[in-house]
């Protein structure tokens, strides 16, 4: 039995030395108090809102850059738009202008014969 005594004495130690240095542990490792949490999230968020601006700021920025990229693609698509209309206008025009013309010759034409 004195043997089960010093294995019995062993474990007694060795829990009362696992609990020293599991609350040391706990001790050093504890998280900080309530106000230095709350100081820390405050720092926190600051710094997240400060990137978030930064982050909005700079898509503003390369909206602005596609907006203004798109209105000016749009303004030549209706400049050059415009330009292909006239022409065609001109063509249609001229092709009225032909088409008249040989109709009035196709009629002289056989006023002639006869």
């Amino acid at each position: 039995m004195s043997n089960n005594n010093g294995t019995f004495s062993a474990f007694l130690a060795g829990t009362f030395v696992g609990g020293l240095a599991g609350a040391a542990a706990a001790l050093l490792l504890a998280p900080q108090g309530g106000e230095e949490t709350r100081e820390q999230i405050r720092k926190k968020s600051i710094e997240l809102q400060g990137r978030a601006e930064a982050t909005l700021d700079d898509a503003r920025a390369r909206l602005e850059t596609v907006a203004a990229d798109v209105k000016k693609r749009a303004e030549e698509l209706q400049t050059q738009s415009k330009v292909i209309l006239e022409e065609s206008q001109k063509q249609l025009a001229q092709a009225v202008e032909e088409t008249k013309k040989a109709a009035a010759t196709a009629t002289a034409e056989p006023e002639k014969a006869s």
